[in-house]
Formats: C-alpha cells, sequence, structure tokens
C-alpha cells in the first residue's frame, strides 16, 4: 500500500540474526494483548512476535528482531519465504481473478498442478489428483475415498500419529493433549496400532520392525477383521508425534501387509512431503508405493493447498459431488503450487535438503557426544529432530529441559519448534533457502542454549 514502511521479503531481505529489544519486544507484546482480547485462548503461538517480513533463511518481527529461521511455518516455507516464483505467479493471478469455484467453472492452473502431482507422486499405475484447501482436509478425503472405493469402514492408524484438528483426522491423531482433550466423542471405526519406534521400543530397535509389523498383523486380523478395514493411515516420517523415522524395514513390511489383505495403504506426507527429507516424497526413501498420498503444508509455499494423489480406479470411486469444496484448489494458492515447483527443479532444492540434513545431523551428533541429555539425533534431509532426555535416568522424557532449550533460542534469535508425544523432541526444519552461514549460526546458538539450559537444570 503507498506509504507502508513495512520491510519487503523474500530471497533480497537482510539475512543476519538481529536483536534489538528483549523477545518479545514492545510493538509485538501490544499485539499479543489485542490478540488477547480478539482471539480465542485456544490459539497460541510458539514465540509471540509479530512478524513483518520473511525471506531466505530469516523471519523479521514489528520490533525489528531478525530471527533465524528452523521452522518454516511447521514445514509450510520449504522453498522459502516469498520465493520468487512463488510470489511472482501468485501475484499475477491475483490480477487475473481470484476465484470461481473449480466446480462452478474451472480452470486450467489446477490441472497443472495435478499433472505434476501425478508425474511425481511414488503411486502406481494412472492417477488422479483432488486439489483441497488443507492436509487434514486431504487426509479427510483419502479416508472417504478408500471407504468408497472399498465398501469397507474401518481405518487403522498409529500410536504417535498426527494427522489433523478436524473431527476425523483428530480421532486419527494419537495424542491427547491438546489436540482432543475435551473435544469427543471422536468418529468411530478408528483402530491404532503401535509404531515402529526405534528409540522406544521395548525390546530394542533391532526388533523393532518385526515385532511392530506381527502387532499390526495381529490388530488387523484377529481384532478388527481384515475384510472391516478400508485403509492403513501411516506418516513415512511421524511429524508432531516428534519426527520418528521408522525402524528399517517396517514400511515395505506394511505395505506389503496391506497389499495381502486388498487394504488400501494411504501415505500421509502433509509434513514430509515436496523436497522436505531430499525426497519428493519421503515414502520414497524406502521405495513404499502408497495406493493414495496427500500432501498438503510445502505444497503452495504459504498459500493454503492440499491434495490427495492416488491410483485412478480408486479416486473414481467416489460419487459425482462427493468431492471438492468452495474454495478447494484456489486459482491463486495454484500459481503458487507451480511456482514452489519450478522454485525446486530451478534450484536444485531436493541435493539442498540433503546437504542441510547432513550439516545437521553431524553437528546434532557432536552436541549428542558432550550432552547425555540428547537421547537421540534423527530425521532426513531437512527434516530432523532431538528427543530430550533426563540425562541419568532410563531414557525418561525431559519436557521441560525442551521448553527451557527453546526459550533460550528464541531469546537468542533462533525460531525452533518443540514436538512428539511426550512434549521432549525439538525439530528442525528450516527453509532450503537459508544459507550455510545462517546455518551454521543457528546450529551454534542451539549448541550453546543446550549447555547453558543442561547446566542450570543439573
Amino acid at each position: 500500500m503507498p506509504g507502508d514502511s513495512r520491510p519487503a521479503g523474500g530471497p533480497g531481505l537482510e539475512q543476519v540474526r538481529r536483536i534489538v529489544t528483549e523477545i518479545p519486544g514492545p510493538r509485538s507484546r501490544e499485539l499479543l494483548a489485542r490478540q488477547r482480547r480478539l482471539v480465542p485462548a485456544g490459539v497460541g503461538s510458539t514465540l509471540p512476535v509479530f512478524v513483518e517480513a520473511a525471506g531466505g533463511g530469516v523471519v523479521v518481527d514489528a520490533d525489528g528482531n531478525s530471527f533465524i529461521d528452523f521452522g518454516s511455518g511447521i514445514a509450510v516455507t520449504t522453498v522459502g519465504n516469498s520465493a520468487p516464483a512463488v510470489a511472482e505467479r501468485a501475484a499475477a493471478q491475483l490480477r487475473r481473478f481470484t476465484h470461481t469455484c473449480f466446480l462452478v467453472n474451472p480452470y486450467a492452473s489446477y490441472l497443472d498442478v495435478c499433472e505434476r502431482l501425478n508425474e511425481l507422486a511414488p503411486v502406481p499405475g494412472e492417477k488422479r489428483t483432488l486439489l483441497v484447501n488443507s492436509g487434514a482436509e486431504a487426509v479427510e478425503n483419502a479416508v472417504k475415498i478408500a471407504r468408497a472405493a472399498t465398501g469397507r469402514p474401518a481405518v487403522v492408524v498409529f500410536d504417535h500419529a498426527f494427522h489433523g484438528r478436524t473431527l476425523l483426522t483428530m480421532t486419527l491423531t494419537a495424542k491427547n493433549r491438546p489436540y482432543k482433550h475435551g473435544f469427543g466423542p471422536f468418529a468411530p471405526e478408528v483402530h491404532r496400532a503401535p509404531m515402529a519406534y526405534p528409540y522406544r521400543w521395548p525390546t530394542g530397535p533391532e526388533h523393532c520392525a518385526q515385532e511392530a509389523a506381527a502387532a499390526l498383523a495381529d490388530l488387523l486380523d484377529r481384532q478388527v477383521g481384515a475384510d472391516n478395514v478400508a485403509a492403513v493411515v501411516v506418516e513415512p516420517i511421524q511429524g508432531e508425534g516428534g519426527f520418528i523415522v521408522p525402524a528399517p524395514g517396517f514400511l515395505p513390511r506394511v505395505a506389503e501387509l496391506c497389499r495381502d489383505r486388498g487394504i488400501l495403504l494411504i501415505a500421509d506426507e502433509v509434513q514430509a512431503g515436496i523436497a522436505r527429507t531430499g525426497r519428493m516424497f519421503a515414502c520414497e526413501h524406502e521405495g513404499i508405493e502408497p495406493d493414495l498420498v496427500t500432501t498438503a503444508k510445502g505444497l503452495a509455499g504459504g498459500l493454503p493447498l492440499g491434495a490427495v494423489t492416488g491410483r485412478a480406479e480408486l479416486m473414481d470411486a467416489a460419487p459425482a459431488g462427493g468431492l471438492g469444496g468452495t474454495f478447494s484448489g484456489n486459482p491463486v494458492a495454484c500459481e503458487a503450487a507451480l511456482g514452489v515447483f519450478a522454485e525446486i527443479e530451478t534450484n536444485g532444492l531436493l541435493g539442498r535438503a540433503r546437504e542441510i540434513g547432513d550439516t545437521m545431523i553431524e553437528r546434532l551428533a557432536e552436541l549428542s557426544d558432550a550432552h547425555p541429555a540428547i537421547g537421540e539425533v534423527r530425521g532426513r534431509g531437512a527434516m530432523i529432530a532431538i528427543e530430550l532426555v533426563e540425562p541419568h535416568g532410563d531414557r525418561v522424557p525431559a519436557p521441560e529441559l525442551a521448553a527451557g532449550i527453546a526459550r533460550r533460542c528464541h531469546a537468542e534469535g533462533l525460531l525452533v519448534l518443540t514436538a512428539g508425544s511426550y512434549g521432549n523432541v525439538l525439530r528442525f526444519l528450516p527453509p532450503l533457502s537459508i544459507s550455510d552461514g545462517l546455518l551454521d549460526e543457528g546450529l551454534t546458538l542451539l549448541g550453546k542454549a543446550i549447555t547453558e539450559e543442561t547446566a542450570s537444570a543439573a
């Protein structure tokens, strides 16, 4: 707008960490007070600083503080905030038209996004894609499609899973607080199996994949009845559950169990998909070919867009009018998604994700050697986490330590996020546009915060 003095975002934003006030600063505190008057208490913020610009590897707040971004808006701005191809395509579309509703008057950009996802998704055979508004909506629709295609009602999910906050996806989600508590009753015909969580598997990681698969088979065959199960829904890397990478061999075994029983496999790639792990889809790391795959967060560079991509005969099973929505596949979001694909290809971001992951794993492993409170370093590509435990306990979760380290990082200008069923995981999701210098500085700040917080807790 004319006279707007706020800084422009994108890669042209000054790429420096800069703390000029206490955190949050005075302007953010004013806005936070306003938020409390206007917004329900159930809507919280990890770091309540109000953002005015972001790009590259930094986020700038209303007080002029510049933070190193290790969060990417929870894996959304994977290609960078206001990335050029995303911003330019979205802006051009805003000038053409903002909406028609694809169910009323279709437009080609919707088809272009579907075509790209059909080309890229590791789903076997001919494919179709449905565009929606969010990850939760994508998962809901994947379950609808699976039920329509199989004529079966039941859905199986895993411990530590997160699939969304709507009624069905909240039911699919494992963790009670804060996602489910007080919001029941929940959707019927949802059953839960153990996740192959190597770090916490009772008999050790070497037995994890085999025993977790056996537990799933028992649930399918004895407890639920395989003929009643429409789909198994799994995150190839669990997100909110703590960036749990399933034990090697577990996901192929899940796929085999499903295939042998005529059960559909749904890969929830809402957080791990779209270049985040160094592959376009995380299930590619183990050669998994799901029947249906869901995407959202990183798909449109910050604009709301989700998708379900699946085998053509399954996607076509829903009746006419059974899929879609007023805003689903909005034309501005579609253009932004096409910009995301362009940024990934032009800038080699799959390789960049792997580079970031290699750097983070190496540095975090050094920190783990120095700090017994770091129980495990895990993840793939630019989706890495550390699980924090009591240093002299038997892998006892340390959520207070995780929260304290996060607070120290925030105060020093490093934006990090917590996660995990026990609240004891720090997860790192830097944008793939972050510079090596900012990545190094952020990891140094993290090490300092861990050292100081563990010392104060001793």
